[in-house]
């Protein structure tokens, strides 16, 4: 196997940032240039990128019954590319400032789904488009009981209108091969919790 690159300190260089928008997001026009593989630097190039608070997206998983829960909402990003834009989910929030990613797994727990976790499983962290964008997922499993768990919450002042299911972990599983879920965080985590799921339920049961 091949080493990876490894950058220096001048490995690249911010010519210019320029404002383009500023709203709940950001975008923002970079020139920039870099070290290339032959060593020598790159040409100045152009790039946009979308500037977003970093993100915690946690699965809710009871062990005791080997069943997880799923959001169900509207997702305007979906629009025009599927059939059906309420997409199956799990929960997840934004990072705001001076929090901690449990801090806000717990949080966002309670607001989309009524649950409390007694304990996170950290997965991973990701950026879900480096090419355009910044933003970086924090990625956890959350052990909850999922008894009575149900019905349909979020925030009323954040237009959230979130319903939550309770599905065995197979079906959940069956889910992503069939793609009826189809988002990465979702696929990304149910997929991890299925290589763990012993691992999993042997600590946490």
């Amino acid at each position: 196997m091949s080493d990876t690159f490894t950058p220096g300190p001048d490995a690249y260089e911010i010519v210019k940032r320029e404002d383009c928008f500023r709203g709940f997001y950001r975008l923002d026009r970079l020139h920039l240039r870099h070290q290339q593989f032959s060593g020598a630097m790159g040409p100045v190039i152009t790039r946009e990128l979308f500037v977003r608070h970093d993100a915690v997206c946690v699965l809710p998983y009871d062990p005791q019954r080997d069943c997880v829960v799923l959001t169900e909402q509207f997702r305007v990003g979906a629009l025009g590319k599927t059939d059906n834009p309420w997409l199956l989910e799990i929960v997840a929030g934004l990072i705001d400032k001076d929090e901690q990613p449990e801090e806000v797994a717990h949080r966002e727990a309670e607001e989309e789904a009524g649950l409390t976790f007694s304990a996170l499983w950290p997965v991973t962290r990701y950026f879900p488009s480096p090419g355009g964008s910044d933003e970086l997922v924090h990625l956890f499993v959350g052990r909850c009981d999922s008894q009575g768990v149900g019905g349909v919450h979020g925030l009323e002042e954040e237009g959230e209108d979130i319903r939550v299911h309770v599905w065995p972990l197979e079906d959940a599983l069956a889910a992503v091969r069939d793609g009826r879920i189809n988002n990465a965080a979702s696929i990304i985590v149910l997929q991890w919790l299925a290589l763990n799921r012993a691992e999993v339920r042997g600590l946490w049961s």
